[in-house]
């Protein structure tokens, strides 16, 4: 009777980890989420650890009534330090002094407001808050995410020495495959492995660089580490523009409008994570957000070029030092022009249109203006033109001058 149990335990124990290989053979990342670069909010940038549930409801309500969710945003994300240590089962639990309701009834009101739920977890043993990470336990926990209603994962790379980056971010993809629940998977390892190579199958998004800073053109340390400066992190694009499309984006890090920069410093900070179609995760209050924070992020023509249904990554058409030029493809024949001052004062700047071809490589578009005009719209200020004659700007410090290009029939 013993022989026959223990030989029915083995079958049973072998059948279910047959099982779990194929599954995980033909796991793939959940389908048809970010077809276009995700857009929503994250506690981190603002809050760091000081988080808890009235925040993330109160936050909910703020994206309903400022109009950010008419706008497109749509997920509202906890990070670090929203839990706890496992219990006896090794089950993942929210921090009781902070989330007392529980993740579930959280994610039931997030739900109500016509959003998303998102949360925080990581590939080592501890988050980069000594928080538990998901190491050993991925599909324990993507199984508790889609049980409370969880919609997006960001995924972090602290404690993870000697850990296989390819294979981590492939668990837990595989982990939320077989939980059944449809989420986004955001690859956060910084850049480090170059998950732009690999992370096509596995992630939604993946980070380029470290974490962002709220200052222009900065490298603030952390002694071991540095968070960088709008321009630091634009500058390190370069050459991955052709990594990016529909469902796989270059996550330049959340953003920092709304946390100390001036206003032509945030229109340009929105402006270029727009052209370049990185996600547009909002990292301010927004509960006390200024009229005019609201404003910027809520620029739908803005929007509309981050959000637009070609997916292609801006290319840097024109680069004189301090002033350069960006241009976008867009679809139905549209260009987005972006004229970026990087100098700490203004520039007054001529651009002859037909003195440039526009030619994108690696998206085989081209503008030739001596054969086609186009008109075009100012999408920060209230002024339009055509190509027909050269456009005189001014463009602020540390600002941008962004044109919507429409082909004139």
């Amino acid at each position: 009777m013993r022989a026959t149990t223990h030989k029915t335990l083995l079958s049973s124990v072998l059948i279910a980890l047959a099982a779990l290989f194929s599954h995980a053979a033909s796991a793939v990342k959940s389908p048809g989420l970010a077809d276009t670069p995700p857009m929503g909010w994250n506690s981190w940038n603002h809050f760091d650890c000081e988080i808890n549930e009235q925040i993330i409801r109160d936050t909910a309500d703020a994206m309903v009534e400022s109009g950010m969710k008419d706008a497109g945003y749509e997920y509202i994300n906890i990070d670090d330090c929203w839990h706890e240590e496992r219990d006896a089962q090794g089950n993942i639990q929210p921090s009781k002094e902070h989330f007392p309701s529980g993740m579930k009834v959280l994610a039931d009101y997030v739900h109500k407001k016509g959003l998303k739920l998102g949360i925080y977890s990581d590939a080592g043993a501890t988050t980069c808050a000594g928080r538990p990470g998901s190491r050993g336990h991925e599909y324990q926990d993507a199984l508790t995410y889609a049980h409370w209603g969880i919609d997006y994962v960001k995924y972090d790379w602290c404690d993870t020495e000697n850990i296989n980056p390819i294979g981590a971010y492939t668990t837990m993809r595989d982990a939320i495959h077989a939980s059944g629940r449809p989420m986004l998977l955001s690859i956060c390892e910084w850049g480090d492995n170059k998950p732009w190579d690999w992370a096509t199958d596995i992630g939604h998004t993946w980070r380029t660089t470290g974490d962002i800073y709220p200052c222009w053109d900065c490298e603030f340390s952390h002694g071991s580490w540095s968070s960088w400066g709008v321009l630091r992190i634009l500058d390190k694009q370069e050459g991955l523009r052709k990594y990016a499309g529909p469902g796989h984006w270059n996550d330049m890090d959340m953003l920092e409008v709304g946390n100390g920069m001036t206003a032509d410093e945030d229109r340009a900070h929105f402006s270029i994570w727009a052209m370049l179609a990185s996600p547009l995760i909002a990292g301010n209050d927004l509960r006390t957000m200024s009229e005019q924070t609201r404003q910027i992020l809520t620029n739908r023509d803005i929007i509309a070029l981050n959000q637009d249904a070609l997916g292609i990554q801006a290319m840097k058409y024109i680069d004189e030092g301090d002033l350069e030029i960006w241009v976008k493809p867009l679809a139905g024949g549209d260009w987005g022009f972006m004229f970026l001052n990087r100098a700490d004062i203004a520039q007054k700047y001529r651009h002859d249109w037909r003195a440039h071809l526009v030619k994108d490589d690696i998206s085989n578009h081209q503008i030739d203006f001596a054969q086609t005009t186009f008109h075009w719209r100012d999408l920060w200020q209230d002024r339009e033109g055509d190509t027909r004659k050269p456009l005189a700007a001014e463009i602020p410090a540390h600002g941008v001058v962004v044109l919507r290009l429409t082909p004139v029939d």
